[in-house]
């Protein structure tokens, strides 16, 4: 919601009406391909007048559509997402690792961010078919339950990640999420001892993963890498001792590539 932005992080040149915008356009997902106006304005904390404003700016724009009273997002919101993908290079930097890591392990590999609370795939390549949590490019989940996010946190500064935990509120997503935030802080205490995480079952049933981050020159986090296999099929031992060498191998490769091209590291990185 915008009231949950902070003063702090609005510039004096802050358009609210734009972040009206946007904020509306994330407000559809799978729960709600399709809303009225006093859905949008109830999940963005808009007043309706507000939210039907730009609902109406981004349906003249094309990037909304209106069918029965009903709002859904158009085809066009996708140019806003290949505008990342390809300022990002993301075919040329991030997915031939994917696909190495793949080809040599099978199942999964991916690449996230850190925004807010959540993790953002920016990049994936899998050969798996199995009915899982999605982790397609531009899907976005709780950080505190994957192994990516753990890698992320465990890249924030002490403040930052403090002010993480007295925001958070985990939600238990299975039996064994952890959502107690001391078990949460010491767990992510080990990742930055270990420099990698793995997760067992925190996301969704049958996802087993093992992440490292990626660093930007600064040896700041900027980024996470894993690869995830079935649970069941594989542990998170053998994940350790069998791809660890290997998912670091990419990682450092990955930051190597965006050494020499500066901007990319601010375009993925982490804020």
């Amino acid at each position: 919601m915008l009231e949950n932005t902070p003063d702090s992080a609005r510039p004096a040149e802050f358009v609210e009406a734009l972040a009206k915008g946007l904020m509306i356009l994330e407000s559809f997902d799978s729960q709600h391909p399709e809303m009225t106006l006093s859905d949008v304005a109830r999940r963005v904390g808009l007043s309706p007048a507000a939210a039907r404003r730009s609902l109406l700016t981004l349906q003249a724009m094309g990037y909304v559509g209106q069918t029965n009273k009903r709002f859904h997002l158009r085809p066009k919101v996708m140019n806003l997402g290949s505008a990342f993908y390809f300022s990002a290079r993301v075919d040329e930097v991030l997915q031939p690792e994917l696909r190495r890591l793949v080809g040599m392990f099978g199942d999964a590999s991916s690449v996230a961010t850190l925004d807010g609370h959540d993790v953002i795939y920016i990049a994936h390549y899998s050969e798996q078919r199995a009915r899982r949590a999605t982790a397609v490019v531009g899907a976005r989940y709780p950080a505190h339950a994957t192994s990516l996010g753990r890698v992320l946190l465990a890249g924030l500064p002490d403040a930052e990640f403090d002010r993480y935990l007295r925001e958070v509120e985990p939600l238990a997503l299975t039996r064994m999420t952890v959502v107690d935030k001391s078990e949460l802080r010491a767990l992510v205490e080990e990742v930055r001892e270990r420099n990698y995480a793995t997760t067992v079952d925190q996301l969704d049933y049958g996802i087993t993963a093992l992440a490292v981050p990626i660093r930007g020159a600064s040896g700041r986090t900027i980024a996470a890498l894993n690869s995830s296999g079935y649970t069941g099929v594989v542990t998170a031992e053998g994940l350790v001792a069998q791809r660890l060498q290997e998912l670091r191998l990419s990682a450092g490769r990955i930051a190597l590539t965006l050494s020499r091209y500066p901007v990319l590291e601010s375009i993925i990185g982490t804020r």
